[in-house]
C-alpha cells in the first residue's frame, strides 16, 4: 500500500472511542457498520471493515440507499401495499 493513513483517538472511561474521520473515510465506514480488530504478534493492530451481505451486492446496496433517500425526501408518499400488490410480491419472492 503506497499511501498510509494515520490518526489517533482517545479511550473514554468506558473504553469507547470514536473512529477518526480520516479512518472512517479511508475504510468507507458508515453508521452501524462493523469493524474487525486483529492484533499482530508485534503488537500492531489492524482495523478493517466487516463486509455485510448487503454490501457485497453493490446493486442492492445502491438501490436500498436510493430507496432510503426517497423515503426521507418524501415520507408522505410512503403507504402500505394493497392486497393485490402484497399477493403479487409474495408470488415473486
Amino acid at each position: 500500500m503506497d499511501h498510509v493513513l494515520e490518526d489517533e483517538s482517545t479511550l473514554t472511561d468506558r473504553y469507547q472511542t470514536t473512529v477518526p474521520d480520516t479512518i472512517r473515510r479511508g475504510l468507507c465506514l458508515n453508521k452501524r457498520y462493523k469493524v474487525h480488530y486483529k492484533i499482530m504478534s508485534d503488537g500492531t493492530v489492524v482495523l478493517s471493515r466487516v463486509e455485510s451481505r448487503e454490501e457485497s451486492d453493490r446493486a442492492l446496496a445502491g438501490f436500498l440507499h436510493l430507496l432510503a433517500y426517497d423515503i426521507k425526501a418524501g415520507p408522505q408518499a410512503v403507504r402500505a401495499l394493497g392486497k393485490t400488490q402484497r399477493e403479487r410480491t409474495r408470488a415473486l419472492v
